[in-house]
């Protein structure tokens, strides 16, 4: 175990469970999910919101890396729609199209490369991100 890696507490914390302190495999399992439920923006509207949000509240009192993940994929997420927004907005001045296409293949390579990044044990801080929730 590297020693920057979190350690997720077991909710067995009385001391009767031999892997307390250990990290566990389904907290990091969850948190890469919090970044990759993201994507059913892309088959379902809000999914993107939707994904990160439910797995933020469903497991996020009971893994600490899912809650510090959640939160930044929520906050990504909310950012995206907000640039998506102006974007839109942006299309009568003619750029926004642009924008839009631009903004879309950087929310999918984030994405993907927060994905990773929690696979390996890292934290990850989305670029351009508003703090919407601390």
């Amino acid at each position: 175990m590297r020693p920057d890696q979190d350690i997720e507490l077991h909710p067995d914390r009385n001391g009767d469970n031999p892997t307390y302190g250990m990290p566990d495999p389904a907290g990091e399992n969850w948190a890469m999910a919090a970044h990759l439920s993201a994507l059913c923006g892309y088959l379902l509207p809000f999914g993107h919101i939707l994904g990160p949000l439910a797995i933020w509240l469903f497991k996020g009192r009971e893994f600490a890396k899912v809650e510090r993940h959640g939160k930044e994929a929520l906050n990504f997420q909310l950012s995206i729609t907000l640039y998506l927004l102006v974007s839109m907005l942006l299309v009568v001045v003619g750029v926004g199209l642009l924008l839009i296409i631009a903004l879309s293949l950087f929310d999918l390579v984030m994405i993907l490369v927060a994905t990773i990044k929690t696979r390996s044990g890292e934290d990850f801080r989305y670029p351009l991100s508003i703090r919407f929730i601390k």
